[in-house]
């Protein structure tokens, strides 16, 4: 996780940024659809890409002094819709059909599990990386966010 001193912009604008992102491409989701999984991500990547250059552009310059990346991971809760009380609208999927029998199994709904891990090679000082995570458990959904800058 970055620290305060290497990071272009604070990191409590960073978490501001990935919530306001988060929730813009997440507005009208009711639960965790897969087929619109690609276009939640890119809005995502699109709208924390647009702040960020904004931010960390110094003013009166024609260009960031840092190059960024941004990974945007989307991760399913273990749980049907139907105990969040949506509809999908079509048949059960196979996967909705394991996650509800992993449910039952375990008596509880839950969390699939997830482990990432990034590293890099670059100058400590002004070079970093940065994770965010978007609880969003009211849509049976989580998102993980990476950013990585690189000063130029």
């Amino acid at each position: 996780m970055a620290t305060q001193t290497n990071s272009p912009i604070p990191l409590k604008r960073l978490e501001q940024i990935a919530t306001d992102a988060c929730n813009s491409a997440l507005a009208n989701a009711e639960y965790y659809e897969h087929p619109k999984t690609a276009e939640w991500n890119e809005t995502i990547i699109q709208k924390m890409l647009k702040a960020v250059l904004s931010e960390a552009t110094p003013q009166g310059a024609s260009a960031s002094t840092y190059k960024f990346a941004i990974n945007s991971t989307i991760v399913q809760h273990v749980v049907p819709t139907a105990q969040l009380n949506k509809s999908t609208g079509t048949s059960m999927s196979t996967d909705d059909e394991e996650a509800k029998a992993a449910s039952a199994k375990k008596g509880a709904a839950g969390r699939r599990g997830m482990h990432s891990a990034t590293g890099g090679y670059w100058n400590e000082k002004t070079d970093g990386m940065w994770s965010f995570k978007f609880d969003g458990e009211a849509k049976g959904l989580d998102v993980v966010i990476m950013l990585i800058w690189i000063a130029v």
